[in-house]
C-alpha cells in the first residue's frame, strides 16, 4: 500500500506542475480587478470633466446676463438669477443642496484683488450661505461671479489633490471676472 502511494504521489507531481488546466481562469482572476478599476477610474475621471465643464459653461452664462445688462434691466432677482444657473447644472443633482452663486461688485479692481474671501459653498455655515452677495452693478461695474458646485464622487480615489467637503464631495469653483458693458446707453 505504501508503494502505491508513492508511486502515484511520484507520478502526481510532474503532472500537477505541467498541467495548464486552470491557467486562463488564474490569470482572468489576476487581470480582471486591475481591469476593471482602470475602466471604472476613466468613466469616473470622463464625467467628473463633463460636470466641471457644465458647473463652467453655468458660470459663463450667468456671468453673460449680468455683463450685458439683462439681470440689471430685467430685475432679475437672486433665485431668478439662481434658478437660470441651476438649470445647467440640475441634471447632476439638487441645486439646493449642491449649488451657491455668489455675484459681488467692486469700485475698482484693485479692491476686487484685495478681497481674500473663500468661495462659500453649501457645506458652510447655513448663515454664511444665507449672506452670499447678489449685487449685479450696474454698466460699467467691476463684478465676480463666482459658482460652487458639490459633486459627490463615485469613486473615492479620484481627487485626492482636489479639495473635498467633510461628507467627501468634490469642489466644483468657477470664478468670472470683468467689467459691464454700458447698457445703460
Amino acid at each position: 500500500m505504501a508503494r502505491r502511494i508513492s508511486r502515484s504521489a511520484r507520478a502526481f507531481r510532474p503532472c500537477f506542475w505541467q498541467a495548464r488546466d486552470g491557467a486562463s481562469a488564474v490569470e482572468f482572476a489576476l487581470v480582471v480587478p486591475i481591469f476593471l478599476a482602470l475602466t471604472f477610474a476613466i468613466v469616473e475621471a470622463g464625467y467628473f470633466y463633463f460636470v466641471e465643464s457644465a458647473v463652467e459653461a453655468a458660470n459663463t452664462k450667468a456671468a453673460r446676463l449680468i455683463r450685458t445688462g439683462q439681470a440689471q434691466t430685467n430685475a432679475l432677482s437672486r433665485d431668478a438669477f439662481f434658478k437660470e444657473i441651476c438649470d445647467v447644472v440640475d441634471i447632476f443633482g439638487d441645486c439646493t443642496s449642491q449649488l451657491t452663486v455668489d455675484v459681488a461688485r467692486f469700485s475698482s479692481f484693485s479692491a476686487l484683488a484685495a478681497d481674500l474671501s473663500a468661495p462659500v459653498c453649501r457645506d458652510a455655515d447655513p448663515d454664511a450661505v444665507k449672506a452670499i452677495p447678489y449685487d449685479a452693478g450696474g454698466a460699467r461695474d467691476i463684478v465676480r461671479v463666482r459658482v460652487c458646485y458639490l459633486h459627490k464622487s463615485l469613486s473615492p480615489g479620484l481627487g485626492l489633490n482636489l479639495e473635498k467637503t467633510n461628507a467627501g464631495a468634490l469642489k466644483m469653483i468657477s470664478t468670472s471676472i470683468f467689467r459691464n458693458e454700458p447698457f445703460d446707453q
